[in-house]
């Protein structure tokens, strides 16, 4: 996989702005903590950032569209019953691979996805596909409620759901100090 072209593919997912000045792939082996903690890993970040975070997470769509069995979203994740926003994210589902209550439930957009699947005990694996350091342009910083220009850092990923590859995925870390 190259990671500029996977990258491109989701952040083009939506029309606007650019969401990133600038993008470093980097080896998973030189991210710093605490963002290796959160991103270096083979689980969903739904449990990822509640486990950090030290609460549970909501879901916030902001866009999403489908074409077929593919249904596309921008989303954030923020701590419960807060405006607080922990991750950004862009996932590219396609749904030939899960059941209709599966699709159902992720089209709703209420519950993060990561808590759709292990609730419906869909088998899944997470592949890793790379760790990017970014340097968030003015719409990311606005939508996250950062400065923009401040670097933070982020994984794109492909999650399996019943050993096929169904979700493409670009998840980005709220700055952390």
């Amino acid at each position: 996989m190259n990671p500029f072209d996977e990258l491109r593919k989701l952040t083009h997912l939506f029309e606007g702005e650019e969401l990133f000045q600038s993008v470093e792939h980097i080896p998973s082996s030189t991210t710093p903590e605490p963002y290796k903690r959160l991103l270096v890993h083979e689980h969903h970040m739904t449990v990822t950032m509640e486990e950090f975070h030290h609460c549970r997470v909501d879901v916030h769509v902001l866009q999403n569209k489908s074409e077929g069995e593919t249904y596309s979203r921008e989303i954030l994740l923020t701590r419960e019953g807060t405006d607080r926003v922990v991750q950004y994210g862009l996932v590219q589902f396609n749904f030939e691979f899960v059941t209709q209550a599966v699709k159902d439930e992720i089209i709703r957009g209420q519950t993060p996805l990561g808590r759709v699947l292990i609730q419906h005990n869909v088998l899944r694996h997470i592949d890793l596909g790379a760790i990017l350091h970014v340097q968030a342009a003015p719409r990311l910083a606005k939508v996250m409620n950062f400065e923009p220009g401040t670097w933070t850092y982020g994984r794109m990923a492909t999650i399996f759901c019943n050993r096929r590859p169904a979700v493409d995925l670009l998840e980005i870390s709220t700055p952390l100090s």
